[in-house]
């Protein structure tokens, strides 16, 4: 779990830096070409999220597991992120080059988490 935790939060913070950085071109990579990022003077406000959000699912010094705040933040981050993005293709408001890989990476992350839990609950379960 840690593992997954640890990759999942790499990613979210060098995809918060980019949005921070260069929201133009994060923001035409997933959503298209066309995108105007000057009409979202906020753009770099979900990249400064996402960096806190790597920040605070970083491993710590004790195992996570199920029940810590950053594990299930990470797991509903990801699971709505991926539903969110694929909405947006299906409106046609989305059709940039990285926007499946997207949402195939965060729902993979979210399916690996929502594994991790289901195995370490069963595992407590035989256990006691």
């Amino acid at each position: 779990m840690d593992r997954i935790l640890c990759i999942a939060a790499v990613v979210e913070i060098g995809t918060g830096l980019a949005l921070v950085l260069v929201p133009r071109i994060v923001v035409a990579l997933l959503v298209g070409p066309g995108a105007k990022v000057e009409e979202m003077p906020l753009a770099p406000f979900p990249g400064i999220a996402l960096v806190a959000l790597g920040l605070a699912c970083w491993p710590g010094s004790r195992p996570a597991n199920a029940g810590a705040p950053a594990f299930r933040a990470m797991l509903v981050y990801n699971a709505l992120i991926a539903l969110f993005l694929a909405y947006l293709f299906t409106m046609g408001r989305a059709a940039g080059i990285l926007l499946w890989p997207a949402v195939a990476l965060h729902g993979l992350v979210a399916l690996l988490l929502a594994w991790s839990w289901r195995r370490e609950r069963y595992a407590g379960a035989s256990h006691a």
